[in-house]
């Protein structure tokens, strides 16, 4: 399977986000806690630039809490500040200011030594469709702005957004790239929602989140479906998990198309499990 989505107001988002860049006083990434490689759009390094980055690990209670913390490392040793964060509930969020005005301090100083009173910090937040921007703002902001929805693709247009007194956010909508090189990072982000479901082949992504989840989450899929062994083969997998869900057709036989449903739906929604489907150093 092939996964390309690259709808035009995105590719609006990053000329408007590339214009407005020069005004930008710091860059807020954030990142699918689960796929925080594979959630990273390549074009953001472009736009940013030379810009001091928060990196947030958002959808952090559905992470391995382990794997973060190699995330959370891995992106210090590239020279981001870095947060992991649930928007959902709220964790986090308040630390969302303060880190962005560590990071604008040698401009807040550079103000007051020319014997300026520092103006409103101008933040940027940049990420991929379905990540949470929306969701983090309106608690930034404390009230409902941004426009949320459980499907990529919400916001479509930039807005300025007042945070308090000493931060203005600049809210961009979700931007992939054109073309993904590896297809494990299209899986990845068919699975943790950030691509429409129209275009997905729910049989394809499965099969790949099942062999990725016999290799390294074996004993909660066990557990999930009431498993004693875990078959070697997809197929046989597919239809003892169906067998245990009823997921079937007349016949008895597999409805396999409903099994590959169950999976995604108990994945995403953290039914399975705290999960991370990739750790530093191997997105495999």
């Amino acid at each position: 399977m092939t996964i390309q989505w690259f709808p035009g107001h995105m590719a609006k988002a990053k000329r408007q986000a590339l214009e407005k860049i020069k005004i930008i006083d710091v860059v807020i990434e954030l990142v699918d806690a689960r796929i925080p490689l594979s959630s990273r759009n390549p074009m953001i390094d472009d736009i940013a630039k030379n810009k001091p980055r928060l990196m947030l690990l958002n959808k952090a209670d559905l992470a391995d809490p382990e794997v973060t913390e190699q995330w959370i490392s891995y992106f210090e040793s590239k020279g981001f500040m870095v947060l992991s964060i649930d928007a959902q509930k709220g964790t986090g969020i308040k630390k969302i200011p303060q880190l962005v005005t560590k990071l604008a301090e040698p401009l807040i100083n550079k103000m007051k030594a020319k014997g300026m009173n520092p103006r409103a910090i101008r933040a940027l937040i940049l990420g991929i469709p379905n990540v949470g921007k929306s969701t983090v703002i309106n608690r930034l902001a404390n009230r409902k702005i941004a426009k949320i929805g459980d499907k990529p693709g919400v916001t479509k247009a930039q807005q300025w957004i007042k945070v308090g007194k000493t931060m203005e956010l600049l809210d961009t909508p979700g931007i992939l790239w054109p073309k993904f090189e590896d297809q494990a990072v299209g899986y990845r982000l068919a699975l943790t929602g950030a691509i429409k479901e129209e275009i997905i082949d729910f049989q394809d992504a499965t099969v790949f989140l099942l062999t990725f989840l016999r290799e390294h989450y074996s004993e909660k899929l066990k557990e999930r479906y009431n498993l004693t062994v875990l078959p070697d083969d997809i197929g046989e997998m597919y239809d003892a998990i169906g067998r245990k869900r009823g997921c079937l057709m007349g016949g008895g036989l597999v409805d396999y198309d409903r099994v590959a449903e169950v999976l995604f739906r108990d994945f995403r929604s953290g039914t399975l499990g705290r999960m991370s489907l990739e750790v530093p150093g191997n997105r495999r």
